[in-house]
């Protein structure tokens, strides 16, 4: 595994034009040749620009992310391929978690869970819980939420070992997550695995929570949220970026030059509009189970719109009249075609 994005980028050769060439050539001259060091890097930040629509130091914390994604879980991927599906290389999916895969916030039944087994005080994670209430009520996520939530977790977990954390993500994702998938969500998925494509979950829950969910429901692999590790604990401190907003998009570029995965051919699934980057990157992007704002920006777009919340939050997303109107609607048409 490479120790930096720019050893990463000296060892990718996937065929890119421009940014081929300055891999190849110009980028990793030696140190003491400046001016062809300052070249390689105009080259690749031109290159990096043209590809995905973003700088090169972002593409660098998207490849820590990926980097510290593939560490934590000791590979590139963490289930193998159906040897009897042909495989469509250079195609793949990207799913968020929280309300697109699974129901409700996988940093909060991580945080419960953690509480229940008495890491830390129920109290402390009433603000975590605060945010959430808030998401619920408004539909949409707030990004400083999110973040400092990461926060949160990240000190909620300094200087525990990693291995304890994993053993308590497993019994945490099998006994309040697994059960809470969409089975709407979960058939797309399988729909791609079962055309030869890569599935990922992309998310910015904690890497090893999302792992576990990625190999629990028979998908590649999973990009989270890294918390750096010294001599099997954590620091408390981040490894590239959080993978929420924009973050996601960065990880998803570096994947895909790492995959040599084709963007335009490959599909994107998420319930928030924060991730309209992500989104916005790939040729397929799905809008599932979406908040106000992304439904407007889907619906836009022209987007694929998916649904597949209960009734009640059917209600709470488009109120009660225009819920009745469509259920009217609906039985009309059924009693018009019995007769």
């Amino acid at each position: 595994m490479p120790d930096s994005p720019r050893e990463f980028l000296a060892n990718w050769t996937a065929s890119r034009g421009n940014l081929r060439n300055f891999l190849e050539q110009q980028a990793f001259a030696p140190l003491d040749e400046e001016s062809q060091r300052a070249a390689g890097e105009a080259s690749a930040a031109a290159a990096v620009e043209q590809l995905f629509g973003i700088d090169l130091d972002s593409f660098s914390s998207g490849v820590e992310s990926v980097q510290g994604s593939f560490e934590s879980a000791g590979a590139r991927s963490i289930t193998q391929p159906d040897p009897d599906v042909p495989q469509d290389v250079g195609a793949a999916a990207f799913f968020d978690v929280d309300n697109t895969l699974v129901q409700g916030s996988s940093l909060v039944a991580f945080a419960f869970g953690l509480a229940r087994r008495r890491y830390f005080s129920l109290s402390e994670i009433l603000p975590i819980a605060w945010k959430q209430l808030k998401f619920r009520i408004s539909g949409s996520e707030n990004t400083e939420d999110v973040a400092s939530g990461r926060v949160q977790a990240l000190e909620f977990v300094k200087g525990r070992s990693v291995a304890d954390m994993v053993a308590l993500c497993e019994e945490i994702v099998d006994q309040s997550m697994a059960d809470k998938a969409y089975p709407g969500t979960k058939q797309l998925a399988q729909m791609h695995l079962d055309a030869g494509q890569q599935v990922w979950l992309v998310t910015a829950t904690p890497v090893q929570l999302a792992q576990i969910l990625a190999q629990r429901f028979g998908f590649t692999g999973a990009l989270g949220t890294v918390a750096e590790v010294d001599d099997g604990r954590f620091t408390g401190r981040l490894v590239g970026d959080i993978l929420h907003g924009p973050g996601k998009m960065h990880a998803v570029a570096a994947l895909a030059t790492l995959e040599n995965l084709d963007l335009e051919r490959c599909t994107a699934y998420s319930d928030s509009a924060n991730d309209v980057p992500m989104l916005s990157m790939v040729g397929t992007p799905v809008a599932i189970n979406p908040d106000s704002k992304l439904r407007d920006i889907a619906e836009e777009k022209g987007w694929l719109i998916r649904d597949y919340r209960s009734v009640r939050k059917a209600i709470r997303t488009y109120g009660l009249p225009a819920l009745a109107t469509a259920l009217f609607s609906y039985g009309g048409w059924r009693m018009a075609h019995r007769r």
